[in-house]
């Protein structure tokens, strides 16, 4: 009888594993209507882009170039919403003639042009101020008689009777010119004047006079969010911005100070000042430091129209938008 061997069980093969998933590969374009649909995306606004996108049918969109990307980068900071509803802005300097008012007007002009919500640009000067001369004047109301009729200032209608409005929408209220009728501007007068400001603009530009000590002065700037220092591309005017700088250090205002933006206006088409040195030693001590290069259309004194400056002026003032818009989506404490 043969003997058989006995039989092994085997367990059934076990299942292979399954196979890993595959590779995800994420997007990098946002899915967003400006990206996928191609009527949203902004047309090219001039040269080789612009011919390409005309040639084939609207249909062909060009990349941007880095330039077109940096500004529209800065038209997007300056657009930046106001996070506590209302933004003060003091522009101001120690000395005169460097182009204060100037850069205030032409600050608001692009910040107006370029949003939604409304912009106003006030005269704070204790006395005369020039500001009511760089638009066209559509009234001859001025802040001496809105403090008048501030009782009487109950909706956006009645203070825009009180303003004149540029073509870019900065609305400007401006002071006596005549020294002969106007009165001092003092702290309580400011007060009252940015309490009815607040009510309907987002954003206020304010020109402050020359002076630190006079009544305004004090009250402009505690109420500022942030301030703007203009100097001149010149050795007196940059040692008179410094002093400045030292002044508010040294009287309560170092959070202002280190949150200031420096405009080195120039008012000359050549300098033998070293720019660069000069915004060294600001960058330093402030945020941001902007220069505005010498533009013919400024020279005039007169009304500032953005359509006459030249492009690099343009720029400086998008460039100075955009840094003042940085800070319009913090809250600020008031307390200052």
């Amino acid at each position: 009888m043969t003997e058989t061997s006995p039989k092994i069980q085997t367990s059934p093969p076990s299942p292979a594993p399954p196979p890993p998933p595959p590779e995800q590969f994420h997007e990098t374009v946002p899915l967003t209507a400006e990206h996928l649909l191609t009527n949203r995306r902004p047309e090219p606004a001039g040269g080789w882009r612009r011919i390409v996108w005309l040639l084939s049918g609207r249909k062909i969109i060009p990349a941007e170039s880095l330039a077109e990307q940096e500004r529209r980068t800065l038209i997007a900071q300056a657009q930046t919403p106001v996070a506590s509803g209302h933004h003060r802005i003091a522009v101001m300097s120690l000395k005169g003639g460097v182009g204060k008012t100037t850069t205030t007007v032409a600050l608001g002009n692009t910040l107006a042009s370029l949003r939604g919500d409304r912009v106003i640009a006030i005269d704070a000067n204790p006395d005369r101020g020039t500001l009511g001369l760089k638009v066209k004047s559509e009234t001859a109301a001025t802040i001496r008689t809105m403090l008048a009729e501030a009782p009487h200032i109950l909706r956006y209608a009645d203070a825009r009777a009180f303003t004149s409005q540029s073509p870019a929408r900065l609305e400007v209220l401006a002071s006596d010119t005549d020294p002969a009728v106007s009165e001092a501007f003092n702290a309580d007068d400011y007060r009252t004047v940015a309490g009815l400001i607040e009510r309907y603009y987002s954003i206020c530009i304010t020109d402050c006079g020359t002076g630190l000590l006079h009544g305004a002065m004090g009250a402009t700037l505690e109420l500022a969010d942030q301030i703007v220092l203009v100097s001149l591309v010149a050795v007196d005017g940059a040692s008179s911005a410094a002093a400045t700088l030292d002044w508010l250090t040294a009287h309560g205002y170092a959070d202002l100070v280190k949150t200031a933006i420096v405009v080195l206006n120039a008012v000359e088409p050549k300098s033998d000042v070293d720019v660069e040195l000069l915004e060294r030693h600001f960058i330093s001590r402030c945020r941001a430091v902007i220069r505005i290069p010498y533009d013919p259309h400024l020279k005039e004194g007169a009304e500032v129209d953005l359509v006459r400056l030249r492009p690099t002026t343009r720029g400086a003032y998008l460039r100075l938008a955009a840094a003042v818009g940085q800070t319009f989506g913090q809250r600020p404490d008031r307390g200052h």
